[in-house]
């Protein structure tokens, strides 16, 4: 049996029904999206529940959609709504454009149903979308730590004897996030990441793209898990894989929408300049990653390229999560100007950034945060906090503003 695990966004979704006519929970396959749901109709919120993974309601919702809504006990759940098709979309909009009661629908998905433009403005004003990823390393040790809030704050944790060096690292970075693979061996993760991958390229893509030439879908997410925590660049995947780089474009934003990758855009001051710098690109669970890798926890802690990537891909995404339930709800981005480079830059909506630092060692040298301290007095007065991330044991003060962070500081209040 999956272990129950708190999760950060459930208050989140608590809040959003409260006051919006449809809240829809949005995340990979087999992340916990319907636990949390059923949960929340449990005990928060209780609904009715309709199952789109079951032919029956499937097929009445494709056959019919504005009777089968119609015929729905409000408030509802639809789990799996995606694969009810667009529009079933359009017939919620109706309904909740008659009745502007909050809290109607509660839909959760495993493909970005919103991809569809028709159904994007259709819903706009009337829905409000929650992400929920793989586990946090804070929601595994049942802490409510926000490390994004810490960092906006100034406050950041105060670690003292964190375990030192790569093998404190191995059942973090190995197990990954997915509730059930965290459960098995390495071996029978590995067949569960098999099926899990195949299932999900096979089943979600078909539920939101019309593509049908999707057979270079494994190789180019194997491809991606080599290039993580690297600027994306299409046409280099492109000359790899025989297929244009509009086509290599199209097909990462396809793995963006269910899940499997995400790109996070390059900051700059102002505005503008964000969209003209290449992206960096991660796979969004480290577990997931090793597996497209082919590496396991003896390659992960010998190679340093192995645990360099993964150690970065492991901040980042955490990185994101805290953001998505964060009172600060920042947005994530990378930097990169001339001979600087910045693995992770968070901004808020008042403009403040904070800064991080990523590094798989236990030792600091200078030059490691040299790159924070040139950001910090360049941006100083919306320059919050820097931090660099390192696998030693104690929180350390480098400099203004600038600390030194054991990875634990991810999950320790």
């Amino acid at each position: 049996m999956t272990k129950m695990f708190p999760r950060a966004n459930q208050a989140l979704v608590t809040e959003a029904l409260a006051d919006t006519r449809v809240v829809l929970l949005m995340g990979a396959r087999q992340v916990g999206k319907s636990t949390l749901a059923q949960r929340i109709v449990s005990s928060d919120y209780p609904t009715s529940v309709v199952n789109l993974d079951e032919q029956a309601p499937r097929e009445a919702a494709l056959a019919d959609p504005e009777a089968f809504v119609a015929g729905l006990q409000r408030p509802v759940l639809i789990d799996e709504v995606q694969r009810g098709g667009p529009d079933l979309f359009l017939a919620i909009k109706s309904v909740v454009d008659e009745d502007l009661s909050p809290g109607q629908f509660l839909l959760t998905g495993s493909a970005n149903v919103l991809r569809s433009r028709r159904v994007y403005e259709a819903l706009t004003g009337r829905i409000e979308i929650i992400r929920l990823g793989p586990l946090t390393q804070a929601e595994i040790e049942g802490s409510t730590a926000n490390f994004v809030d810490a960092l906006f704050s100034g406050e950041l944790p105060q670690v003292e004897g964190a375990p030192k060096g790569r093998d404190a690292l191995m059942d973090r970075l190995a197990p990954g996030g997915y509730p059930e693979a965290r459960q098995r061996t390495p071996k029978r993760r590995k067949r569960w990441f098999d099926n899990y991958v195949q299932t999900t390229l096979e089943r979600d893509l078909r539920d939101i793209s019309q593509a049908h030439k999707l057979n270079e879908m494994p190789r180019l997410l194997r491809l991606i898990a080599s290039q993580s925590a690297n600027l994306f660049k299409a046409r280099g995947l492109s000359d790899k894989l025989g297929i244009s780089h509009e086509t290599v474009d199209n097909y990462v934003s396809l793995l963006e929408a269910i899940f499997l990758v995400q790109r996070l855009r390059a900051w700059a001051p102002g505005i503008g300049p964000r969209e003209v710098h290449h992206p960096k690109i991660y796979v969004n669970d480290t577990g997931l990653l090793l597996y497209l890798l082919g590496a396991d926890e003896k390659r992960l802690r010998d190679d340093d390229q192995i645990t360099g990537k993964a150690v970065e891909n492991f901040v980042a995404m955490e990185l994101v999560r805290h953001a998505d339930s964060s009172e600060q709800n920042p947005e994530v981005f990378h930097y990169r100007r001339d001979r600087d480079e910045v693995d992770l830059v968070l901004e808020n909506r008042a403009g403040e950034i904070c800064a991080i630092e990523v590094k798989s060692n236990s030792k600091i040298r200078e030059k490691d945060w040299a790159a924070l301290r040139r950001l910090r007095d360049a941006r100083s007065k919306s320059f919050v906090c820097g931090v660099l991330f390192y696998t030693g044991s104690q929180t350390i003060k480098l400099s203004d503003r600038i600390f030194a962070v054991p990875l634990s500081g991810l999950w320790t209040p």
